[in-house]
């Protein structure tokens, strides 16, 4: 490198400021000492230009040599503090390489990520979850067990640590940056035991490049506001309540002045449903368009507001028969900083639309429910709110609220898919020293099926992370 039942709020607002990205960033900090560098050597040559012109060949044999000699001396004065200034604008380029990355050729890399250990005391209150469930892993609402007695777990794992490298170079005057995340928790297959080695596969999480506003691979799905999440020990944290999917796709972003900026998106149209006979959710992949999505993020004061809204072509086929239907959702998020220096904080979002199951709460409902040859797209309303408190620089705690309400057709159902959810949660995280986060918090949560029937988990969760 050169170095997105309460839709009316949803369409009232507008929305979170686009961050810059760290290698947007590096890249300017690096433009503008090359810069510098740049203008003083410039001025280094017109003044030993300047120098030589009165016939001198260094600022001491100058000074010997009369008036003339003097002339050439105060030419050759700024030269030096020139070449001086270079030097220590050279070594400050070299220790921000040193600092944001390495450098080979003309690409500048950068790597990071963090090691995160999560253990938990689980308490299901109405079954047991089977083993490798991800429920046992992190706070999925739709694998909590009901009708069956009590359960007991502790559970331990680092599967959720994440790595990552970027790559920045120059192109057409603007960077061209690569980067690749990815972590353990992802995958579902494993490479070893929880009796012997506790191997677990390495998953892609996010791969796309950039240049100038577009953007080109998988990543967060433009749909979702990321920076409206909460500080959590959990995987997620308020799973029911956000959108969370990444997946292919091709942005655009631009600036809408100084205080806003617009998203466009062709994204992947998967299609997820299940059918009257069974709750199993079916993936298709035979819509015939993108899912199209178009996202507002700007400040109003101190608050970062996103509005997004997504048009999804719902098709199913399942080998037999195919039919499609309109989904489309809209989604309000944002975070609202508040206090001495904004160390305080409140996050949420709130989203509502019909066939767009898939992006919210890892799927908890579906997109539709596929019978008789026809697709009947599923409704939902979800939504979160986390307060986070600043006690100290180094001590912080959040308390958060979720919950999903899936509207079902009118069509023959499955007594046991899922009909709601909810959850609330409250936390303790606490910074020893840069870079080492330590985290505690307790969860409750519920869910209930179309027969009423419900389950519930209660959740004591302690984190050690390393971010690096």
């Amino acid at each position: 490198m050169r170095t997105t039942i309460g839709l009316a709020l949803l369409l009232a607002s507008a929305s979170a400021a686009a961050q810059p990205s760290p290698a947007s960033s590096l890249e300017a900090r690096v433009a503008a000492l090359e810069a510098e560098v740049a203008r003083l050597r410039a001025e280094l040559e017109r003044a030993e230009s300047a120098a030589r012109g009165a016939g001198g060949s260094g600022s001491a044999a100058l000074a010997a040599a009369g008036p003339s000699g003097r002339a050439a001396a105060a030419a050759a004065e700024p030269a030096a503090a020139g070449a001086e200034r270079i030097a220590a604008l050279d070594k400050r380029l070299a220790d921000v390489e040193a600092r944001e990355g390495f450098r080979v050729g003309g690409t500048t890399f950068r790597a990071g990520g963090f090691v995160k250990l999560w253990t938990a005391y689980s308490v299901f209150a109405d079954g047991n979850p089977a083993p490798g469930a991800l429920v046992r892993d992190f706070w999925l609402p739709q694998q909590v067990p009901v009708g069956a007695p009590r359960s007991t777990h502790f559970s331990a794992h680092a599967k959720q640590t994440r790595l990552w490298l970027s790559g920045t170079a120059t192109a057409g005057g603007r960077p061209l940056t690569g980067y690749v995340e990815v972590d353990f928790q992802t995958a579902p297959g494993t490479q070893g035991t929880a009796r012997t080695t506790n191997g677990y596969n390495l998953a892609m999480r996010r791969a796309y490049a950039t240049w100038g506003g577009f953007l080109a691979g998988q990543d967060w799905t433009t749909f979702q506001n990321v920076g409206a999440l909460p500080e959590t020990t959990d995987f997620i944290g308020p799973t029911e309540g956000t959108i969370f999917v990444r997946q292919p796709l091709i942005r655009w972003t631009t600036a809408l002045g100084r205080r806003a900026s617009l998203a466009l998106a062709a994204e992947n149209p998967i299609t997820s449903s299940i059918t009257s006979a069974s709750p199993a959710l079916a993936e298709s992949d035979d819509a015939a368009f993108p899912d199209l999505v178009m996202r507002v993020s700007g400040k109003i004061g101190r608050a970062e507001l996103s509005l997004a809204g997504l048009a999804h072509d719902v098709t199913v086929y399942d080998g037999r028969e195919k039919d499609s239907s309109f989904g489309w959702g809209l989604s309000l998020a944002g975070r609202v900083p508040f206090g001495p220096a904004g160390r305080h904080d409140l996050r949420f979002m709130l989203t509502g639309g019909e066939g767009i199951g898939h992006y919210v709460g890892l799927n908890f409902a579906p997109d539709a429910v596929f019978t008789n040859g026809r697709v009947h797209a599923v409704g939902l309303v979800s939504g979160f709110a986390a307060l986070r408190l600043g006690w100290t620089s180094s001590l912080r705690s959040t308390v958060m609220g979720s919950f999903q309400e899936v509207d079902w057709p009118r069509v023959p159902l499955p007594a046991t898919a899922n009909d709601s959810a909810w959850s609330a949660a409250a936390n303790l995280f606490l910074t020893p020293v840069r870079g080492l986060d330590l985290g505690l918090e307790f969860r409750h949560g519920e869910r209930k099926i179309i027969s009423g029937e419900t389950g519930t988990l209660d959740r004591l969760e302690f984190v050690t992370r390393y971010t690096f």
